[in-house]
């Protein structure tokens, strides 16, 4: 069972088909395109409905449990699974490296993991304090504390825009009661994903990088991510190995189990960790996975029933791009409802590299309706990056619905 509704969970639900040990797979509550997905079926069950989930995979005695959102985590999901079932995931303890900054600050300082400096408040009012003895041009990056689906980060370049964000984390409402201020720091942002075992094994993916900008340019307010590439060059092997090093010590001190997104900013200081997430990132899971070729139910089954993984994970060499097309106004206010039009000629071109994932999507009869802020992730292999982006673009203009809206400059300029 894989949970959540994305086009992240989309892409596990169609990478765990592909293997031979499947029968089944069910997605709760899944989406437009895994009802489309062969093994596939729905089930109507909210991701964060943990004891409805947790009722279900014991009826259904699921072998294995995948989940892709967050909440699911940090409210506990891990801890309340049956002992006889494996699920992929922390425990809620552990969770809180994404359902805290505060926390994940405070987790990185304790393990001597670099990070950039930080200040965290709990009223509004001391931090318009504090920031009347800073300078007036300094540069600040303002984090609500809790979940805020990517949208609760706000890069500053002076001390007006910080008081700006900080008046405007109280949209965020709870999630933004408690939030932090840190110093900006400049460079190039990598993702480096890490698979880690029961026993305390840390297995790095391939790398991507995404593009959380709303707008060409990387201009405009944060999202969940408005397209990803695969490979990401900037991320070498002597950073991955030293992230590793670095990260080990907390992974076995947490008892973390699952994955574990680190999200990095690569400055002219040398690597530092902008934040954690415990599952994987979207739209980095869509390209990642496109390129796995190890039998991901294997992997899991294997890792997380406590078994050693000793072969070297295998890997498609050819880059992928993937384009976020997402309703008009989004990641604010937008129209869901609407009738997508192009679907049929895109799948046909699949063998040449083009994959879809849903993520806000919704199915009535025969029609697939919009039901979302990012409704689908289109992705393409290529031989080179130049063609995997001309591939997914060719792809995204011949699909259309009243207000799409895409970033057309994802992975240009590498």
């Amino acid at each position: 069972m894989v949970v959540g509704d994305g086009a992240r969970e989309h892409a596990f639900v169609w990478k765990l088909a592909q293997s031979p040990l499947v029968q089944i797979v069910f997605c709760a509550p899944g989406n437009g395109g895994t009802t489309l997905e062969p093994k596939c079926r729905n089930v109507e069950i909210a991701s964060d409905d943990v004891g409805a989930l947790a009722k279900f995979a014991e009826q259904e005695k699921i072998d294995l449990t995948v989940v892709g959102t967050e909440k699911s985590l940090i409210d506990g999901i891990v801890d309340r699974w049956s002992s006889e079932l494996l699920i992929c995931g922390p425990k809620a303890s552990a969770a809180w490296l994404e359902g805290s900054k505060i926390f994940a600050k405070g987790t990185m300082n304790r393990f001597g993991i670099p990070t950039a400096p930080y200040h965290p408040f709990s009223t509004r009012d001391d931090a318009h304090l504090w920031l009347l003895s800073q300078p007036k041009d300094k540069p600040w990056v303002v984090k609500a504390d809790g979940l805020t689906g990517g949208k609760g980060v706000t890069v500053c370049d002076n001390k007006e825009q910080t008081i700006d964000a900080i008046v405007n984390l109280r949209n965020f409402r709870e999630a933004g009661q408690r939030f932090l201020v840190e110093e900006r720091l400049h460079g190039r942002e990598a993702s480096l994903f890490l698979f880690c075992t029961k026993i305390g094994q840390v297995i790095p993916f391939v790398t991507a990088q995404d593009y959380k900008c709303a707008f060409d340019g990387d201009v405009g307010p944060n999202t969940g991510g408005m397209g990803s590439y695969s490979p990401a060059s900037h991320l070498t092997p002597k950073i991955i190995d030293e992230v590793i090093m670095k990260v080990q010590p907390m992974v076995l001190n947490l008892g973390f189990a699952g994955f574990l997104y680190v999200g990095l900013m690569l400055t002219d200081q040398g690597w530092k960790v902008l934040e954690f997430n415990v599952r994987m990132g979207n739209p980095e899971t869509q390209v990642v996975l496109r390129r796995l070729e190890t039998d991901l139910l294997h992997l899991l089954f294997t890792a997380m029933g406590g078994g050693t993984w000793d072969k070297p994970l295998v890997w498609n060499n050819r880059p992928v791009v993937s384009v976020e097309m997402t309703s008009g106004g989004y990641p604010d206010h937008y129209r869901t409802g609407e009738v997508i039009r192009g679907l049929d000629l895109i799948e046909s071109t699949e063998p040449a590299g083009v994959k879809i994932f849903h993520g806000g999507t919704r199915r009535e009869g025969d029609k697939i309706l919009t039901n979302g802020g990012r409704v689908l992730s289109v992705t393409a292999l290529g031989p080179n990056l130049p063609t995997a982006r001309d591939r997914a673009y060719a792809a995204v203009d011949q699909i259309s619905w009243r207000g799409e809206a895409h970033r057309r400059d994802i992975a240009f300029g590498i």
